[in-house]
């Protein structure tokens, strides 16, 4: 590696390490939904490769990205049904008090 780092190289870099902190958290049960953090790795490196191409990199990115954002929209709509549920639950919990 030269001593010449692009900003393309850089955002490659940052992409790489959200994705190997992202697992490191979820592996640690510190991180809820990994998802985004994946999904913003994938996209830096997505960059850095637009400009330094490599297909079988760029396609593995591609489908790290798209299934990031299935993990993250399931991740989503379960934090909203469980919002959902406890309101439910307070406000049973509310009507039970009145009575």
């Amino acid at each position: 590696m030269t001593g010449n780092v692009t900003w393309f190289d850089l955002a490659g870099f940052i992409g790489v390490l959200l994705i190997i902190v992202a697992y490191l958290l979820l592996q640690l049960d510190k991180l809820p939904s990994y998802s985004l953090l994946n999904a913003a790795g994938a996209l830096l490196i997505i960059v850095s490769l637009l400009f330094k191409f490599n297909f079988s990199a760029f396609l593995i990115e591609v489908f790290w990205f798209l299934i990031s954002l299935l993990g993250l929209s399931r991740w989503l709509i379960s934090r909203k049904r469980l919002q959902i549920k406890q309101k439910t639950i307070r406000e049973s919990n509310t009507l039970s008090e009145q009575q």
